[in-house]
């Protein structure tokens, strides 16, 4: 059963909702739930605002309504709605949103790039989002301590450090923990809020949409800049959706209505209303709220509360990494399974190391969370306009709503995240080039791969001999054959596969049985045992089989083929040879192959340092014979 499956299965237990709901708060809410660390102080960051009565009022309100108006109807009420089967995040709904224009080819291949681009963007998130919070909660140093905040810098590094070297011994014992340290955490931010709310009830006139509009429309273009950092509270939205399929729609709505909305408001609402008393406070108005008793308590919390959101992009990258190779946007890389009941939780090295590195430079090279804060913003506004562009096409093509609907449902949500997206735009020479350039890498990466990989394809087609026609003429004259199962993988379905030619051509001998194995993934996540396999009798003893997939699916192929059983098909696992061919690309600078010769030679290095195929299929590894060949692409 899928993870997102179990879920709604789960919801019919009282006590397995409220377990839920707990989890995602740690989770799903650790990104956003740090907002308030650095998100009110930002907006007067520069003194481009100056900290007086009404702007603070204006400031809050259009806080309030941004979270309100992105987060509470957007993402929670309509984006969690898009669901494939069950799963959320910006692969699921390019998914979706390519499958609901298949008929359309061009259209499907602009949303393509533009979701492949969408999540190259995630991975320069995954890099700012650690480097952000975790500067912000250690920065109140500044704030305790001012004498010791050369302490800042080394203390958010070892931090960081400790928490990615612990990446390969799972997540299991943190994620347990997560629930109850972001609870604390909320408990703590509305507990800091209420009593400078009480103090000075005022402040919440600001609820009053009028606030924020006036503020906008008397500061112009104070105002439009001021929105870079006013988006900052919304940081974290997408986790809402990427983690639909862990969590349920329901958990997610609880949690956020019930606990971080409210939480949320009144942490922002008490650091308005003590700027309304101590505008100096502008400086850290979130570690200023605490009383002096809890300084030491609230800067632990925060280090805690950031490293839970830390962990969450980390987790998310793991993930969105699996996803991607699976549907063939990335060379197969080395996963490494940490838990054996829950097969989610995953460690990628490469990811880990790659992503700890960009992270340190991001935090010695902007230095505070103040100069990160222009890098942070421009990630996030890309994402959330990308989706409620999928969105649309979702709703128009995929549900079939007339277009005037489709279009007032996503054009509003469209015309606010592209306001946000041109307000971080002007900060793109302040950091905002940072995840842009990582952004502009993967997708580089990405793109090359999935183009070279449709070279090599086309490539071998050219030189394939159809399956059922070699199987003929091979036993008009039948070599000798060897007892067991031979298992022979080919990347096109009805192709004979090269390892079995070179192991004709060198060892001259057949097994007893031989299966012709093509490994298909979808975009879909989950594909349910009843629909994994597809098998086809080719006489003497040979079939032609397909696995299929989903792109959140493990492909465990050794699994996959035991169902072959029920089809008439035994295999004896210790009488099982797995043969691959493990071909070496050579780029072809003298022809025009339709890549730039730079990319050519991109791909053949990524294809040469890919991880092998046995790894990633879960093939035994002493039964598995690879043979090689050279192509030119």
């Amino acid at each position: 059963m899928s993870s997102s499956n179990a879920a709604t299965a789960s919801l019919r237990r009282p006590s397995a909702l409220a377990g839920l709901t707990f989890g995602a708060l740690g989770v799903v809410y650790g990104d956003i739930g740090t907002s308030p660390l650095y998100s009110l102080k930002e907006v007067f960051h520069g003194g481009l605002i100056a900290v007086t009565p009404e702007n603070i009022l204006g400031v809050l309100s259009l806080l309030f309504w941004t979270l309100t108006i992105v987060v509470s109807v957007k993402y929670v009420l309509l984006i969690l709605r898009a669901d494939n089967n069950g799963e959320g995040g910006l692969i699921a709904m390019l998914a979706l949103a390519t499958n609901a224009v298949n008929n359309k080819p061009l259209l499907r291949r602009k949303l393509l790039l533009l979701g492949l681009f969408g999540t190259a963007i995630f991975f320069g998130d995954a890099v700012i989002t650690p480097a952000m919070t975790v500067l912000g909660a250690v920065e109140g140093i500044d704030v305790y301590a001012p004498d010791y905040d050369g302490l800042i810098l080394p203390i958010t590094l070892l931090v960081l450090t400790g928490l990615f070297t612990a990446q390969r011994m799972g997540t299991g014992g943190i994620g347990r923990a997560f629930g109850s340290v972001m609870l604390l955490w909320f408990l703590s931010l509305a507990a800091l809020g209420l009593p400078h709310i009480l103090a000075n009830p005022d402040v919440l006139v600001a609820v009053n949409p009028m606030y924020a509009l006036r503020f906008c429309l008397e500061h112009h273009w104070a105002a439009f800049l001021g929105l870079g950092a006013v988006v900052l509270v919304v940081t974290g939205g997408e986790a809402l959706y990427a983690d639909l399929g862990h969590f349920g729609r329901k958990p997610i709505r609880i949690a956020w209505y019930g606990v971080v909305m409210p939480s949320l408001v009144m942490n922002y609402f008490g650091q308005g209303a003590m700027l309304l008393e101590r505008p100096e406070a502008v400086k850290n108005p979130f570690f200023l709220l605490a009383p002096p008793w809890a300084e030491i308590p609230l800067f632990a919390l925060a280090t805690l509360a950031a490293i839970v959101a830390s962990q969450a992009l980390i987790t998310a990258a793991y993930s969105v990494t699996k996803q991607a190779i699976q549907m063939g946007l990335l060379p197969r890389m080395r996963i490494l399974h940490t838990s054996v009941r829950d097969i989610g939780q995953i460690y990628v090295p490469f990811i880990n190391w790659g992503l700890f590195t960009l992270i340190v430079l991001a935090v010695v090279f902007f230095g505070s969370s103040s100069k990160l804060a222009g890098a942070y913003g421009i990630a996030v506004t890309i994402d959330m306009t990308i989706t409620t562009i999928m969105t649309f096409f979702v709703i128009r093509h995929g549900w079939g709503y007339p277009l005037a609907l489709s279009v007032l449902a996503t054009g509003f949500f469209f015309a606010i995240d592209v306001t946000y997206l041109a307000s971080n735009a002007l900060k793109l020479l302040h950091g905002g080039w940072f995840p842009l350039t990582i952004g502009a890498g993967m997708f580089t990466l990405m793109l090359t791969w999935k183009q070279g990989r449709r070279l090599l394809q086309r490539r071998l087609r050219e030189d394939a001999i159809e399956l059922k026609v070699f199987l003929e003429a091979v036993f008009l004259s039948p070599p000798l054959r060897v007892p067991g199962t031979a298992v022979f993988l080919s990347a096109d379905v009805g192709v004979t596969p090269n390892a079995l030619l070179h192991n004709l051509k060198h060892n001259k001998v057949l097994h007893e049985q031989n299966l012709f194995v093509t490994v298909k993934h979808h975009e879909t996540p989950w594909v349910g045992f009843d629909k994994r396999c597809a098998v086809e009798a080719l006489g003497n003893d040979c079939w032609a089989v397909q696995l299929h997939f989903g792109f959140k699916n493990e492909p465990d192929v050794p699994e996959a083929l035991t169902l072959l059983a029920s089809r008439g098909v035994h295999l004896d696992e210790m009488e099982t040879s797995y043969f691959l061919s493990r071909d070496i690309v050579i780029p072809n600078i003298h022809e025009n192959s339709g890549m730039a010769d730079w990319r050519e030679k991109l791909f053949a290095s990524m294809h040469r340092n890919a991880a092998a195929a046995a790894d990633f299929l879960h093939l035994p590894t002493n039964r598995i014979v690879e043979l090689g060949s050279k192509l030119e692409i």
